[in-house]
C-alpha cells in the first residue's frame, strides 16, 4: 500500500493535496485499522496526492475534552496545529467524526484553521468529480440500514453523503425510525467508549442495534470507528454476529471495486 507521509514528501519538496488524519482508533484498534486501509485504497485508486503525518500525528484531544479535561485537550491541540502549521496543512480528510468535528469547530479557537472533509464527503466529492466509480453487482438487492455518528450528523448537519454513497451500490436500503436529527446515539460518544455503562435497562448500543434490526438488514452500514464498535458488539449481544454484517461506508466501497 502506497501511504507516504508528510516528512517523506516535503523533504522531496513535494506538498499533497490533502492530509488524511487517521485518527486514534483508525491507527491503534484492530477494527478500525481495516476501515483505514479500506479508505486508503479508495485514495490509491482514485490517484488523490494524500500523505499522513504518521508518528507525528497524536489525538485530537477529543476525548479528553468531553471527559472534562480541558487543560489536557488544549496541550494536545496546541501540539498538534504546531504540526500541521509547520507543514502547511490546508486540507484534511478523516474518517473518524469525532476528529473531524475537533478539527473543523475547535482547533480554529487555537489557530488551527484548516478545511476539514469527513471520508463520506470525500469520497462522494471523488464519485461527482468522476475519479471514482461505484459498482453495484456485489451488495445489489441486499437489505441494508445506516447509523448515523452523532458527530457527523447532528452535531455538523451532513446526512446527505453517507446515504447518496449507499445508495449507489444497488441496496435495498431501509431507514431506521429514528435516523438524521433524530438518530440514537451508538453510545460511544463523550469519553463513553473507554468507561463502563452506568446501572440501566439496557446499553445504548444494545437498543440502538434493535433500532437497526426492525429494518430486518443484512448490513448495518456505519461511518465512524467507534459506531462500528458499538454496533458490532450489539450484534454480537443480539447473537446475529453471522448474518449480519457491521461495514464501514469506505469498507462497503473497497469491496464493491475488490480493491
Amino acid at each position: 500500500m502506497n501511504v507516504p507521509t508528510m516528512a517523506d514528501l516535503m523533504a522531496q519538496g513535494k506538498q499533497p493535496e490533502i492530509l488524511f488524519w487517521v485518527g486514534s482508533a483508525g491507527s491503534f484498534d484492530d477494527r478500525a485499522k481495516k476501515i483505514t486501509r479500506a479508505f486508503v485504497k479508495i485514495l490509491n485508486h482514485a490517484k488523490v496526492n494524500f500523505a499522513v503525518l504518521g508518528t507525528e500525528e497524536s489525538c485530537t484531544g477529543d476525548v479528553a475534552k468531553r471527559a472534562g479535561n480541558e487543560f489536557l485537550f488544549q496541550m494536545q491541540a496546541v501540539m498538534n496545529i504546531e504540526v500541521l502549521n509547520a507543514y502547511e496543512v490546508k486540507t484534511i480528510v478523516t474518517c473518524d467524526p469525532h476528529s473531524f468535528n475537533t478539527l473543523k469547530n475547535e482547533y480554529p479557537q487555537l489557530g488551527g484553521n484548516y478545511k476539514v472533509i469527513h471520508h463520506t464527503q470525500f469520497i462522494q466529492q471523488l464519485i461527482s468529480e468522476g475519479k471514482l466509480k461505484i459498482s453495484s453487482e456485489k451488495y445489489k438487492g441486499q437489505n441494508l440500514t445506516f447509523h448515523d455518528p452523532c458527530y457527523l450528523g447532528r452535531a455538523n448537519s451532513e446526512y446527505e453523503a453517507p446515504r447518496s454513497i449507499i445508495k449507489r451500490l444497488g441496496v435495498n436500503y431501509t431507514e431506521m425510525k429514528r435516523n438524521k436529527a433524530t438518530a440514537l446515539c451508538c453510545g460511544a460518544g463523550g469519553a463513553q467508549m473507554f468507561k463502563e455503562p452506568e446501572k440501566g435497562d439496557m446499553d445504548i448500543n444494545v437498543l440502538r442495534t434493535e433500532d437497526a434490526l426492525q429494518t430486518n438488514p443484512k448490513i448495518i452500514a456505519t461511518a465512524c470507528p467507534y459506531c462500528n464498535t458499538m454496533i458490532t458488539d450489539g450484534v454480537k449481544a443480539k447473537e446475529k454476529e453471522d448474518s449480519i454484517e457491521v461495514l464501514d461506508i469506505a469498507e462497503l466501497i473497497a469491496n464493491s471495486e475488490n480493491l
